[in-house]
C-alpha cells in the first residue's frame, strides 16, 4: 500500500514539478559603474524586485522556480556583501541580496541564443554610479583653448562580461583576445608623445553599445577604436578588415539625433543645437557627420595600410558598415577585425601573445602616421608637426629662421645643410619648436 500511495503521490504532484522553472545557474559580472546578475533558466520567468533598508538588501522573486546548487561566494564587490537563497511554500524561490550600500536594480529576461538559454537578467547601479551615467549623456567633444592637450583615443574592445562574442573551434571567445589586444595598444599609445589611451572595457564585463559611444564622447575623445575578430560559417574566411559607419547608418543616426529629445542640448564640433530650428540643426549636424566620416575614412585606410604588413587582409579597401559603435556624429570612428577567430589557423595566432602585440603595432603605426600629418588644433602633436617653407626669390635662411623662431642650426640640421645655398623652389622642412 505504501508503494501505491508515494507512485500516487508522485503522480499528482508531476505535472507540478515538470512545470516548475529551474535556476541551474547564477553569474556575477562586476563592471566600473555597475553589476550584473545573470540567472540560468529552464524557461522564461516571472519575477518582482523590491528593497529593505536597515541593513539594505535586494529581494529577487521568482515565480515558480528552484534552485539547483549554491549561491555563489562574493568577494570585492563594491556593491554586493553576500548572497543567500531560500524556496518558499507558494514554490517562489527568493534571493536576497545583503548590500553594502543602497542601490538602484534593473532587470529583464532574455531569449535563448547560440550561447545561453533562458536568462533573468538583474543591474545594480550604486547612487555614484548613477549620477556618473546620466553625466555621460552631456556632450563632451569640444576644442581647448589654452595649453597644450594630448590627442585621445578611445580603444574600445567588442563585447565582454554576459557576451563572450563569437568563439573559435579551440573554445577561443572573441571577448577575451581583444581586450589582450587592446591592452597592448594602449600601451604603445601611451608611449607615444602627444597621445593618450582610454580603454572603454578594460575587464570582463558588458557595457552596451551606446554606452561605448558615451564613454568615448566623455573622454573627449578624438578617434574612437573598436576592435574585434571576425568569424564566419566557412571555416577557410581569413584576414583582417577595417570599417567605417555607411551613409545609410549615418542618415539613421541623423534621423536618432534630431528625434530625441535629450540630444537637443549635446554639442555637435561645439555647437549647441538646443537653441537652434530644425533646419538649421539638421545643417550643422550634417556638417559634422561629413567631416567625422571623412576622418574616419582617412584614419581606416592608414590603419589598414598598415595591417596589410602583418598578414592578410579579408578586403583590399576600407569597408562600411552601420555597427552601431560608429555611429557618435562628432568622434571618428572605425571598427577593425583583427582576424577571423572562425579560422583554426587564425585562432591560434590570435592566442599568441607576439601576433597580438604585432596587431597592435600596425594599428598604432595608422593611427600615430594619420595624427603626425592631422593633429587636432589645440594638442602637443599639432605644435610638434613640422611645417614646410617653399624658398622663393629673396629668402635666406637667415630670414627663414626668424620668421618661423628657430634658431639657424635647428633649420639646418632639419634639412641636411652643412652651407647657406638654397634655391628657388626648394621645400624646406621647418621643425617643430
Amino acid at each position: 500500500m505504501k508503494k501505491i500511495a508515494t507512485i500516487l503521490l508522485m503522480l499528482v504532484c508531476w505535472p507540478l514539478l515538470a512545470g516548475q522553472t529551474v535556476v541551474d545557474n547564477l553569474r556575477i559580472w562586476a563592471a566600473p559603474d555597475h553589476t550584473r546578475l545573470v540567472f540560468d533558466t529552464s524557461h522564461p520567468v516571472n519575477h518582482k524586485l523590491f528593497t529593505l533598508k536597515q541593513p539594505d538588501r535586494l529581494v529577487i522573486d521568482i515565480n515558480n522556480a528552484q534552485l539547483t546548487g549554491s549561491m555563489p561566494a562574493v568577494s570585492d564587490n563594491p556593491l554586493i556583501k553576500r548572497l543567500r537563497s531560500a524556496q518558499r511554500k507558494d514554490g517562489t524561490l527568493r534571493v536576497v541580496l545583503d548590500l553594502n550600500t543602497q542601490t538602484h536594480p534593473k532587470s529583464f529576461v532574455l531569449r535563448p541564443n547560440s550561447q545561453y538559454g533562458h536568462r533573468l537578467v538583474v543591474d545594480l547601479f550604486g547612487e555614484e554610479e548613477r549620477s556618473e551615467g546620466k553625466s555621460l549623456q552631456k556632450p563632451v567633444k569640444q576644442i581647448e583653448t589654452s595649453g597644450m592637450r594630448d590627442v585621445v583615443i578611445a580603444i574600445d574592445a567588442g563585447h565582454g562580461g554576459e557576451d563572450p562574442g563569437a568563439k573559435g573551434r579551440r573554445g577561443t571567445y572573441e571577448k577575451n583576445v581583444v581586450l589582450s589586444i587592446a591592452r597592448k595598444l594602449a600601451a604603445l599609445i601611451d608611449k607615444e608623445r602627444g597621445m593618450k589611451a582610454v580603454l572603454i572595457r578594460d575587464g570582463d564585463y558588458y557595457l552596451g553599445l551606446r554606452k561605448r559611444m558615451d564613454l568615448a564622447r566623455s573622454h573627449r575623445a578624438d578617434l574612437f577604436v573598436s576592435i574585434h575578430a571576425d568569424s564566419f560559417r566557412d571555416s577557410r574566411a581569413r584576414g583582417s578588415s577595417v570599417y567605417t559607419l555607411s551613409k545609410r547608418g549615418a542618415s539613421s543616426e541623423a534621423a536618432r539625433w534630431l528625434a530625441e529629445s535629450e540630444n537637443s542640448a549635446d554639442l555637435i564640433g561645439g555647437v549647441k543645437l538646443e537653441d537652434k530650428d530644425d533646419v538649421l540643426a539638421s545643417v550643422l549636424l550634417d556638417l559634422s557627420q561629413t567631416g567625422t566620416g571623412q576622418a574616419s575614412h582617412e584614419v581606416a585606410s592608414k590603419v589598414l595600410g598598415q595591417l596589410k604588413r602583418v598578414g592578410r587582409t579579408h578586403k583590399r579597401s576600407v569597408q562600411q558598415a552601420g555597427f552601431a559603435v560608429l555611429k557618435s556624429p562628432d568622434v571618428p570612428s572605425i571598427l577593425v577585425e583583427t582576424a577571423f577567430i572562425s579560422n583554426p589557423e587564425e585562432e591560434r595566432k590570435l592566442l599568441d601573445p607576439r601576433h597580438q602585440q604585432q596587431v597592435a603595432g600596425a594599428i598604432m603605426n595608422g593611427l600615430s602616421s594619420y595624427f603626425r600629418n592631422s593633429p587636432p588644433p589645440g594638442t602637443l602633436m599639432a605644435q610638434l608637426k613640422s611645417k614646410q617653407h617653399t624658398i622663393s626669390r629673396g629668402d635666406t635662411l637667415g630670414a627663414i629662421a626668424d620668421r618661423y623662431n628657430i634658431s639657424l642650426a635647428n633649420l639646418k640640421s632639419a634639412n641636411g645643410i652643412s652651407g647657406d645655398m638654397i634655391r628657388i623652389g626648394q621645400v624646406l622642412v621647418i621643425p617643430g619648436t
